[in-house]
């Protein structure tokens, strides 16, 4: 027989009932029944119930441990009677009378409990992430982690993508973050820095004549953070193609997204159909957000044209005197009571908005009628425009918000989110993806009156590449009404990746930053690597990346990171469980020529 277990604690059945087996565990739970012991036997693939009456020689030895204490249990598999069978439980027909116990290893008292959830501290549960991984929640989350991961690559490699490894230790680039940065103990004065992501390198890939790359990337990043946001470090599904246009690489990510969503979707629904594609434009305008949640049908429209010249002076004044002023409306269907429009309204305040103007309708005399103070400023007729437009009925409200959109957007797509959610109008169980396409190129800088990049200045510009080479930096509206090949693919409200076709050509690229204010020497210093390999012939191409652990948190139905990493850092992007960062030995300070300069208190 085996040192430690013939069979795991979740593989014994009613077929098993007779034999000699050894298995091996934690002591989950043990329970005292008219002096029977009964211990729950616990390893990564399940539970066994364990048996000992009051003459065991071993029982006393059981009844003293701690639970969690690691022990090795022999015995005869036996039947549960009818009424104790646990049917919630894989190995709930049967039970192990014991006859040898050896302990492994007895544990001291616990900083936290394992059995159940309970709703401990996030500094005691990541200091003792050990014990945290225990519980089944926790652990089977890590347990698909793994899964989703291996499906991922499979989906890849099944589309003839190859997996490459890209360096760690490598140059800084600029990725929007700050860089954790490495010193070289042979090169003193210099650093390494650990990659943001791998994006020069797979493009270096492609230059270098290798088509379809992936690989399930670590990036790093010192950057704060955020409950969809792991400080410090992260996994992408990275990707690049080559010959590609945007079009091909959606069609190689969606069916991999797609697949895996429908594998781990459990009870959940993922529609069988093409992703959304849907402008940056109109998802601003629509959702007031670039990764709208398309589980809320709520969609937001223009009523502009119903308040200019109106009565409700507040809204009209602003429209005359600036042409950029806009009334936005957010349907709430359903939302036809004072008392709910109150409740939004003191919403906004807390939100740091004067308020948020509203109309509901309702049936008087037979007849429908809009109530509020807008509705009384503007008049019937104006109302009922609005209703129209709007498809509202008898019991529905509308809220407005007005000004220069680009000021209120944000703040209009946080009141769309608020009513679906107040009112119940989200789609239950089900994964709504959409891509977001046609990024702006450019954008203007009004407190430098100039041209700057909108999104990622390396994308190609949506234009014939010499009719792009002849436009003039002084063409400000050609400029500002340029599209990128860029894109964002988003699941139910969560940014799941940007991708982008690159900008190959180092003329397009260096005319593309020339727009934006920074000229040849400044990309040449910046970028010269890059440029350099463009030089030697570059195929055209383009990629994406989405989140791992984001992908898993969606499919875990949780909604922090913490929930679905190993051993994640805390807010603060620390590992209390190892101590890290820490300070370093002076002798290490020496061996790499480094001082460390401890920063001034702040003044009070």
């Amino acid at each position: 027989m085996h040192a430690y277990r013939t069979h795991t604690c979740g593989a014994l059945r009613k077929a098993d009932v007779g034999a000699q087996v050894r298995l091996s565990g934690w002591i989950h739970r043990k329970r005292d029944h008219g002096g029977l012991l009964f211990v729950d036997l616990r390893d990564h693939y399940g539970l066994t119930q364990c048996v000992l009456e009051p003459d065991n020689a071993h029982f006393a030895t059981l009844e003293r441990l701690r639970v969690e204490s690691v022990v090795c249990v022999t015995g005869q598999v036996v039947a549960r009677t009818d009424d104790t069978v646990n049917t919630g439980l894989p190995t709930g027909a049967v039970e192990l009378r014991v006859s040898d116990v050896q302990v492994l290893s007895a544990a001291e008292e616990l900083p936290l409990p394992v059995f159940g959830e309970p709703d401990w501290s996030e500094e005691v549960r990541l200091k003792h992430r050990y014990v945290d991984l225990r519980r089944d929640s926790l652990h089977k989350r890590i347990v698909l982690r793994s899964q989703i991961i291996d499906s991922l690559r499979r989906r890849m490699t099944d589309q003839g993508f190859l997996e490459y490894q890209t360096p760690i230790l490598t140059a800084s680039s600029p990725e929007g973050a700050r860089d954790f940065l490495v010193p070289s103990r042979l090169h003193p004065g210099k650093f390494y820095a650990l990659p943001q992501a791998p994006q020069q390198f797979k493009q270096l890939i492609m230059v270098s004549g290798f088509d379809r790359y992936f690989q399930i990337a670590p990036c790093f990043r010192d950057e704060d953070a955020r409950a969809d946001r792991a400080p410090g470090e992260f996994y992408q599904l990275d990707m690049e193609m080559s010959f590609v246009t945007q079009e091909d690489v959606f069609n190689a990510i969606e069916p991999v997204l797609h697949g895996v969503f429908q594998e781990f979707a459990g009870e959940r629904h993922v529609p069988d159909e093409a992703f959304a594609r849907i402008p940056y434009a109109e998802a601003i305008r629509s959702y007031g957000s670039d990764k709208p949640d398309l589980r809320n049908p709520i969609k937001m429209q223009a009523v502009t044209e119903h308040f200019a010249g109106s009565g409700f002076k507040v809204f009209a004044g602003m429209i005359e005197k600036n042409p950029k002023v806009e009334v936005w409306a957010i349907p709430a269907p359903t939302g036809g009571s004072r008392a709910f429009c109150d409740r939004m309204n003191s919403w906004a305040q807390k939100e740091g908005q004067p308020g948020l103007g509203y109309i509901f309708w309702r049936e008087e005399g037979g007849a429908l009628e809009g109530a509020g103070p807008i509705a009384k400023n503007i008049g019937p007729e104006r109302t009922e425009a609005i209703r129209t437009q709007l498809g509202l009925e008898a019991g529905d409200a509308v809220f407005f918000a007005a000004g220069d959109p680009k000021a209120f957007y944000s703040f209009a797509g946080k009141a769309r989110d608020v009513v679906g959610r107040e009112l119940g109008l989200f789609e239950a169980n089900v994964f709504r993806f959409c891509w977001i396409i046609d990024f702006p190129m450019y954008e203007w800088d009004e407190e430098n009156k100039k041209v700057e990049f909108s999104h990622n200045p390396f994308s190609m510009p949506q234009m014939d590449a010499d009719a792009f080479m002849a436009l003039s930096k002084d063409d400000h509206e050609t400029l500002l009404g340029l599209n990128a090949w860029q894109y964002d693919i988003v699941c139910n409200g969560v940014e799941l990746s940007s991708g982008a076709i690159r900008n190959h050509r180092p003329d397009v690229m260096l005319k593309a930053f020339e727009f934006a204010g920074y000229g040849p020497d400044v990309v040449e210093t910046a970028f010269g690597g890059m440029l350099n390999a463009f030089r030697c012939g570059a195929p055209p191409h383009g990629g994406i990346a989405p989140g791992v652990d984001r992908i898993v948190m969606l499919l875990a139905g949780v909604e922090n990171l913490r929930e679905v990493v190993m051993f994640p850092k805390d807010q603060q992007a620390r590992d209390l469980m190892m101590n890290a960062p820490a300070l370093p030995e002076p002798r290490q300070l020496r061996e790499l020529h480094l001082r460390t300069v401890t920063p001034e208190p702040k003044k009070a």
